[in-house]
Parts: structure tokens; C-alpha cells; sequence
């Protein structure tokens, strides 16, 4: 089905779906995901730990649609603590989360979303294993395909993108709450366009959304321009100890640097955008150590570097540019590994 979104002036903004995204999905498996949902009454949707906006905003999409559809919804993340990141907040839709102890224990139907392998369900792995059905809706190219359906396509920009697409199939219609959610996710994982998964496709997709009335600004500064005190002084440490090493910048924060300022750990999220800034590296690493005392690894990579693969090859996974992973060793450890792992899928340093 074709939907009949308008745009500010109420004119018709039209779009095929089977253009949304670049067609890597066999139409059987969108045609047994149709049927799945279809007989489902009630579907549990869930998305990685610690949920960033491509994740959280495509499960809340979704999510629209299918309580538009008389289905009961329930959405979720396995995290420890249970907390939306406080620059997501703004996203509608927030009244279908439960925490990972209120999630079925045995869902009928399940669907994940950015989720690119079984560690990042978190808390929710078990109930996943005992699931009927699970479809998987992803866009990482390192995704191990762990449901009972994937619906995963390398090529597409976000996963919002396979989420929109998804939408349409089942005969949803874009509203203002879902472009936000949908724009958010997009917006994320393209760094406000800036990436190289940035085709005329995504920017058409763009004008779907924000043809709805939604405040491009507004979303941007909830993203972006907004942080507590705190996440200046814990970015001072992590700046003050960053170290540049044979074309790598990398740094970590330790819990006791955001305890003695208050900050929460979702709150760490852009420092690795800082970092990858160095003109004299190709690879940044930002070390990350979550409230259980792991470290939360991210890597980014201006392009002769595949992160992604070395991520994999550490129980993690992402992008070509762009992947992390969760390490139980010390930061000296942790590093070392790191290091080995990029050594081996070869790569040219920044002279």
C-alpha cells in the first residue's frame, strides 16, 4: 500500500515503500513478517541496552502503528537500570515502555530493533530464547541474525529507515509522533547527514518526515545542545587524559569521574564525537565504564579502518566506521586487545 501523507499545505506527499530502502530484503521475508503480526494479538518490541536514538525511536514508531492496528503493545531494553537516556525523553510513545521485569516472560511475538546481536538484549535474552517468534529489524552489517525472521539490510542509512518501511507495509500512516521518532532515529545514525550512508534516499526520507509538521530545531537541541554541568567537567578528564598513539586517539571515563559530578552514564554518549576530531588519528576510542563496572567500548573510523570488524572479532559488532563492543578486562587490557584486533584486519594510519 502507497501512503497518503500530506504535507504542511495538505498536499499529497506520496511514497512507494519498495523504494524506501535498497531492496536487500527478500519480499518473502516482508511477506511472513506481514502474516506474523497479522495473527498476533499482542507483540513485544525491544531494542539494544543503553538505547540511542535509532533504536528507541524506531521501536516507538513501530509501536504507533501497531496499537493503530488494535494490537496490544508493550516495549522494552534490558537494562540494569531502567532509564530513558534524558536526551531522548522528548520522544512520544514513551507509555508503551515497562521495565525488562515487566516484559513477557514468553512472548508470542517479538521484534527487535538495532539490536545487532543477542548480548546487546541485555536483560531481555532469556525471554527473547523463549520466544515463539522473533523478527529482527537491523541495519548492522555484522547483525548474527539471532531471531526466527531477519529483516536486515546492510545498505539502509538507520534502522528507522527499515522501521519506515515496515510502517508502510502494514498500511500505517505518518503522523506527526511517528516523524519524530522516525527523524530522530535517522538523524542519529547519519550524524545530522554528515556520514557517508547519506544518499538522496535518505534526504527524501527526511522530506517525508519533516513534511509533517515536526520541529527539525527542537529535535536537534534535545540531541545536541543540551547538557548538565557535570558532562563538562567529566569531558575535561576524559580530554585531559586522551592519548595519541600511531594514527589512534583513544581515552576512557571511569565511574568515579561521573559519580563525583552527578552524571548518569547515558550522559557519555558524545564524547567519542569529540575525540574522533583529532586531525592526526583515523581511529578514536572512547572506554566507557557502565554502572556494573564494564566498559562500554566505542570506536569510530574516518574510513581506512574497518572498527566494525575488529568490534566483531571482540563479541561487539557496527559499522565499517563506526562499532563497539563491551570488554569485563582492565583499560590496559582492554586496549591491548583492541589494538590486536585492528592490527589484523589492516588498515593505513593517518600520516
Amino acid at each position: 500500500m502507497t501512503p497518503d501523507v500530506r504535507d504542511r499545505a495538505d498536499r499529497p506527499f506520496r511514497a512507494d515503500p519498495r523504494t524506501v530502502a535498497g531492496g536487500a530484503i527478500p519480499e518473502a521475508a516482508w511477506d511472513r513478517a506481514l502474516r506474523l503480526i497479522g495473527r498476533a494479538d499482542e507483540i513485544a518490541l525491544a531494542c539494544h541496552v543503553t538505547p540511542d536514538g535509532d533504536a528507541l525511536g524506531s521501536m516507538l514508531a513501530v509501536g504507533f502503528v501497531l496499537r493503530a492496528m488494535g494490537k496490544r503493545v508493550v516495549a522494552s531494553f534490558g537494562d540494569h537500570h531502567f532509564v530513558v537516556p534524558r536526551l531522548l525523553r522528548f520522544l512520544p510513545g514513551q507509555d508503551m515502555l515497562v521495565p525488562p521485569q515487566d516484559y513477557p516472560a514468553a512472548p508470542e511475538l517479538m521484534i527487535t530493533f538495532d539490536v545487532s546481536t543477542f548480548e546487546r538484549l541485555g536483560l531481555l535474552r532469556e525471554n527473547t530464547a523463549r520466544a515463539r517468534e522473533v523478527i529482527v529489524v537491523d541495519h548492522h552489517p555484522s547483525n548474527e541474525g539471532f531471531g526466527t525472521l531477519s529483516l536486515i539490510d546492510s545498505t539502509a542509512a538507520a534502522t528507522a529507515v527499515l522501521a519506515e518501511q515496515l510502517m508502510y507495509r502494514l498500511g500505517g500512516r505518518l503522523d506527526r509522533d511517528i516523524a519524530v521518532c522516525l527523524y530522530t532515529g535517522l538523524v542519529t545514525d547519519t550524524g545530522s547527514f554528515r556520514h557517508s550512508s547519506t544518499t538522496p534516499a535518505v534526504h527524501q526520507m527526511a522530506a517525508r518526515l519533516v513534511a509533517t509538521g515536526l520541529r527539525t530545531d527542537e529535535i536537534a537541541r534535545e540531541l545536541w545542545d543540551r547538557s548538565p554541568f557535570g558532562y563538562l567537567k567529566v569531558l575535561a578528564a576524559a580530554l585531559d587524559r586522551a592519548a595519541l598513539e600511531d594514527g589512534l586517539v583513544w581515552t576512557y571515563v571511569t565511574r568515579v569521574d561521573r559519580a563525583a559530578h552527578g552524571l548518569p552514564y547515558a550522559e557519555l554518549e558524545g564524547i567519542i564525537d569529540i575525540v574522533r576530531r583529532t586531525d592526526e588519528a583515523e581511529v578514536a576510542v572512547v572506554l566507557k565504564e557502565d554502572d556494573q563496572g564494564d566498559w562500554q567500548v566505542s570506536t569510530r573510523s574516518k574510513g581506512n579502518a574497518d572498527v566494525g570488524a575488529a568490534c566483531a572479532a571482540l563479541g561487539g559488532g557496527g559499522h565499517h566506521n563506526a562499532a563497539g563492543y563491551t570488554s569485563h578486562e582492565t583499560v590496559e587490557a582492554t586496549m591491548d586487545a583492541f589494538r590486536r584486533e585492528l592490527g589484523k584486519v589492516g588498515w593505513r594510519r593517518a600520516g
